[in-house]
């Protein structure tokens, strides 16, 4: 395993001693040790490393752990990770309860012991690594097992700022299966998650960067990183292509198709906005469906209507 897929812990403590002690005590364990200083330098390296753990020193000039983990639980992109405090107050019950109720999962006391210590952040991993299991449960779509609209709009919301930030090219597909109350009208329900099922399949087929939703009922939604227009539309012709040619053995004459609305960040008005993006997308989709589905349409801004 390389060391960025590591676990990674931070220990944030004034004592140059501590940090020679962690290194040397911890220095055949399976993560990666970080090291501040500081307060203000631990919560720094907290929001550019995220670690999965924090090991936090409670006596510390200027911030003290308490306020320390005050922060890191205030703010959306660090209040996710474990904070275990290390203090030698630690058997202090009044300490104990204020950290905990700060959100803290541990207490470790100093001088502490190295076997202890290993097993407390052993603990501390593997809480971890549940939590981010149910959590990921909980944005992937149960009958297609892509992700789900939750997902989707976080993920939205993170690739437009760093595609806007950065200058990135960056696409955006919605997709509606065509007549798919019809067909389950028809076939019925089985039918209808079957087909649902085999589109996600066809949409989790493509290029491994490309993040596939089911953003809602018979819609789905591809966000495309460092992809420009063109090839957003190469992309999204396979996925229809592949789609309409799809053989259904358990219902035959069964033809299923679905209607593609690409939208790129070069082609909304300025200043560029989510909601532009999304909307050129959504406009579109229902462009492809008025024009007689089975087709991709791209968004114009001559589209929008007056």
């Amino acid at each position: 395993m390389s060391e960025q897929n590591l676990p990674q812990i931070l220990a944030i403590d004034d004592s140059e001693l501590i940090h020679r002690l962690l290194r040397l005590r911890l220095r055949n364990e399976r993560f990666q040790l970080h090291f501040a200083s500081s307060s203000k330098e631990g919560l720094r390296m907290a929001q550019e490393i995220k670690p999965d753990v924090i090991l936090l020193d409670v006596d510390m000039p200027e911030m003290d752990g308490f306020e320390l983990i005050g922060h890191l639980k205030d703010n959306p992109e660090t209040q996710s990770i474990a904070v275990i405090f290390v203090s030698a107050g630690a058997n202090d019950p009044a300490n104990r309860v204020r950290g905990l109720d700060l959100g803290a999962i541990d207490f470790i006391a100093k001088p502490f012991e190295v076997v202890e210590l290993k097993a407390r952040l052993r603990s501390a991993l593997r809480l971890q690594h549940l939590v981010r299991i149910l959590a990921q449960k909980a944005q992937i779509d149960g009958l297609s097992a892509l992700w789900n609209r939750t997902y989707f709009n976080q993920r939205l919301t993170a690739e437009f700022a760093e595609a806007t930030r950065h200058n990135k090219p960056l696409s955006l597909v919605l997709a509606d299966l065509d007549g798919f109350k019809a067909t389950n009208d028809k076939f019925g329900h089985l039918v209808g998650d079957l087909v649902i099922e085999r589109f996600a399949s066809i949409l989790q087929s493509g290029r491994a960067s490309d993040i596939a939703c089911r953003f809602g009922g018979d819609e789905f939604a591809i966000i495309l990183p460092q992809t420009t227009l063109t090839e957003a539309i190469e992309v999204t012709e396979r996925y229809r292509n592949q789609l309409a040619g799809t053989t259904w053995p358990e219902r035959p004459g069964l033809v299923v198709t679905a209607s593609f609305g690409v939208c790129d960040l070069e082609s909304i008005d300025q200043p560029p906005t989510q909601k532009k993006f999304f909307d050129g997308a959504d406009r579109a989709m229902y462009l492809a469906k008025q024009h007689g589905r089975n087709q991709v349409q791209v968004f114009l801004p001559s589209a929008l209507p007056q």
